[in-house]
Order: C-alpha cells, then sequence, then structure tokens
C-alpha cells in the first residue's frame, strides 16, 4: 500500500501517523515544506521516503511530487494530511490521482463550509444555531450596504443579541467575534471580509466534543469526548489561558448525535472531531440545559496534543487505531480496563501565577506527562507554557486546572 502523507513534520506530533503506517508496513510517502535536513529524526523514521517543496501551496509542484510518488512506488491509494489546512488539497490530489480512499473535491465543501454542514445536521436530526450567510465586501458592494444590513437586522429580530460571525471556511477561533449590539453590527458591515462569513444566534453552552476513528464501512473504532472551554474565541481574543480535557468516558446522549452526524455526512475511512455545545441555559427550539446541539464537524483529529491525551486517558494507541483503520480496515488495539481523565493547561509569557513552575511540578510532577513550551504557531489559542497531566477523575482535573493557571494579584486578562 502506498500512502502520500501531506506536511507529515506539522503539527510536530503528527510523524505518529506516519510512524504506526510504517509498522503496519505501508509505503509512507511524505510531502513537507521542511528541506531534509531540517527534519527531526522520528519524522525521517517514520518515512519510506520524503519529498521536499518549498511551498505546499503552489498545487503544480505537489503534483509532480505526487506523479514521482506514482512512477517509482505505483499507483497511489491514500492520501491523508489530518490536517484542517491541507483538506482541500488532499482532496484535489485524490480527484486527480483518483484514488478512491478518500473525500474528492465535488464533496470537500460539505466537510469545510460552516452553511453546508447545517443540510447534513438537518438530515441527522441534530438540533444546532440558525445561522445567516453574510455577503462578503464585493457581494455587499454590489447590492448595497443598507440592504446587507436590513437583511441581518431581520435575522437578528429572529434570534436576538448577541450573535456570533465567523469564517464560513475555517478552523479555530481567528477573526470570529461576537457582536452585542448594533454599534458592533454596524461596524462589523462597515469594514466587512473579502471573504464569506456566517452569522449565527449566540448559544449558552460548553463545548464537548465527539472524536472517533471510523472504518470504511463508517463504523466506529474508536470513540472519546472531549471537554473544551465555552469560547475558544474568548481565549483568542480576550488572552485567557486555555484548559481543557478528555474525560474517561461520555454521555450516551453524544454517543447517539456523534454517530448520527457521521453518518449523515457520510464519513469513511476518517479520525473525526465534531463539536457540541452541552446547553447551560436552556434554548427554545434547540433544548434544555445539559442537552446537546451542532455546532461544527472537523474531518480530522482533534488539534494540538489532544491525539496524545486520548491515549493518556484511555491507556491505549489512537495512532495505531488510525494506522490499522487504514491498512485492516479494523481495530487490534484492546480496550483499557481503567479510564482516567487528561488534562491540558496553557500558561502565557505575559501573566504571572500564584504557583512557580517548580510548586506545579512539586505537587503534580508524578502525574504529568507533558512539560514543555509550545511552537509559536499555536501561542494564540493554546498559550506559551503546556502543562498536561492525568487525573482520576473530574473535581480531580478541575483542581489541577486551577492550580496551574491562578493568577497572581494585579495579573491576568482582567486586570
Amino acid at each position: 500500500m502506498n500512502f502520500v502523507f501531506i506536511s507529515p513534520q506539522f503539527p510536530q506530533t503528527f510523524w505518529n501517523f506516519c510512524d504506526r503506517l510504517k509498522k503496519n508496513g505501508v509505503n509512507v510517502l511524505g510531502i513537507g515544506d521542511t528541506p531534509y535536513d531540517d527534519l527531526a529524526q522520528n519524522v525521517r523514521d517514520s518515512l519510506t521516503e520524503y519529498y521536499w517543496l518549498p511551498s505546499l501551496e503552489n498545487y503544480d509542484d505537489v503534483f509532480r511530487a505526487c506523479a514521482f510518488f506514482s512512477f517509482k512506488y505505483g499507483k497511489i491509494d491514500w492520501v491523508e494530511s489530518n490536517n484542517e489546512y491541507w483538506l482541500e488539497l488532499d482532496a484535489r490530489i485524490r480527484t486527480d490521482f483518483n484514488v478512491t480512499t478518500g473525500v474528492k473535491s465535488d464533496k470537500i465543501e460539505d466537510f469545510k463550509s460552516k452553511a453546508l454542514m447545517k443540510i447534513q445536521y438537518e438530515k441527522a436530526g441534530i438540533p444546532t444555531a440558525r445561522q445567516f450567510r453574510v455577503k462578503d465586501h464585493d457581494a455587499a458592494e454590489a447590492a448595497g450596504l443598507a440592504s446587507c444590513l436590513r437583511e441581518a437586522k431581520a435575522f437578528i429580530a429572529k434570534t436576538g443579541y448577541p450573535v456570533i460571525v465567523k469564517p464560513e471556511i475555517g478552523v479555530g477561533a481567528l477573526a470570529t467575534y461576537k457582536l452585542e449590539n448594533e454599534e458592533d453590527l454596524e461596524k462589523f458591515y462597515a469594514d466587512l471580509p473579502y471573504h464569506p462569513y456566517v452569522m449565527e444566534e449566540f448559544i449558552t453552552g460548553n463545548i464537548a466534543s465527539y472524536d472517533a476513528v471510523i472504518n470504511s464501512k463508517g463504523e466506529p473504532l474508536f470513540e472519546s469526548m472531549t471537554c473544551w472551554p465555552p469560547s475558544i474565541m474568548d481565549i483568542v481574543n480576550k488572552r485567557l489561558d486555555l484548559a481543557y480535557y478528555v474525560a474517561a468516558d461520555m454521555p450516551e446522549s453524544l454517543r447517539k448525535m456523534g454517530r448520527a452526524a457521521v453518518k449523515a455526512f457520510d464519513v469513511k475511512g476518517r479520525f473525526v472531531h465534531m463539536e457540541f455545545f452541552c446547553l447551560t441555559k436552556a434554548k427554545p427550539g434547540l433544548g434544555d440545559v445539559g442537552d446537546f446541539v451542532a455546532l461544527e464537524v472537523n474531518m480530522r483529529p482533534a488539534g494540538g496534543y489532544t491525539p496524545d491525551m486520548m491515549d493518556y486517558a484511555h491507556s491505549l494507541d489512537v495512532y495505531q487505531i488510525w494506522a490499522d483503520m487504514v491498512a485492516f480496515d479494523e481495530r487490534r488495539f484492546p480496550a483499557a480496563e481503567v479510564e482516567h481523565f487528561c488534562a491540558y493547561a496553557g500558561r502565557r509569557d505575559e501573566y504571572e501565577y500564584v504557583h512557580s513552575h517548580e510548586e506545579i511540578m512539586e505537587k503534580y510532577g508524578s502525574r504529568i506527562v507533558t512539560c514543555e513550551r509550545m511552537p509559536q504557531l499555536m501561542w494564540d489559542q493554546m498559550g506559551n507554557m503546556n502543562y498536561t497531566a492525568i487525573l482520576d477523575d473530574e473535581e480531580q482535573t478541575k483542581e489541577y486546572i486551577n492550580f496551574v493557571q491562578e493568577y497572581a494579584p494585579g495579573s491576568g486578562p482582567q486586570a
């Protein structure tokens, strides 16, 4: 089997996907924009061959790299990056090289567009926030700003303030805003983006994700729940500290919704990360406190170190489970007898904290599995410093997060 892996060197843990594939006897053919001599040794060892390109944005160069691999090794069987940014590139390669083990260009928008996702949720019978497609800068200029504002106000008349505006296609919470009133709305429309946006009613709730490895029949081989802060947008825009955790188990209601979404989106042969609100305030037409409401789907693993956190929480190897799905279309890794919680607590250089690094290590050192500086690209969302630990239960998890992130008097984002 010939597997083309796009950008195996970034994110920095993704070499594990390649490593497990290679151990399964797969030819792992990497294409990336880091020179070979600059690759970490574990990345090099995980690949059968590596093709360096100055930029993965130049599709002609990527095509030539795939053509070289196809000439040397034979037909390409799989193409994947497991990275939101490269999903369209993955699909285009599959289309041009007739790779049938993944989504092609004609379907990839269903996986990336926050507007098209709504159609699939309706098909699955999953409640989701009402949404309005915002005209981009050029379309609004042609239609007239006053007309566009009237459309937006008509939508808000149904939902009320606040509303969220975010890129129709995008990842994370970058360029996402909360509009609290008419002044915020008019300010947003006075400087409309040049790319498509959507506007959604605001939902009060925490975020829980359904994370799963799905086989070629659309069946889950592995399922997990990760609990996130209510607003990644606020983490970025207000410079808050990020904390989240992988739970030992998940409510059956979330499992049922996750599986329904997998079926509606016709997911096959993928690692998926599907986000839901768990309502902390009842929302008419959507649900009561504790009910789950769909947020969005991501057809790739959860970001950052979350796959590793799943390993720690469930005492397994999700990279191996994924690689076994690719190579054998089955799960070969046994289920764990004991489940834990695994929590990430980030800290920012700009703040001072009650507890020093030494105090954290003295109290939780035996439980901490990762303690390191984060890559600069992740600072806005995840902070500068990462403390990740294995905990016994939710109460202990929350105590740990509070200990790591307690601000010193006069410091912190509200100071």
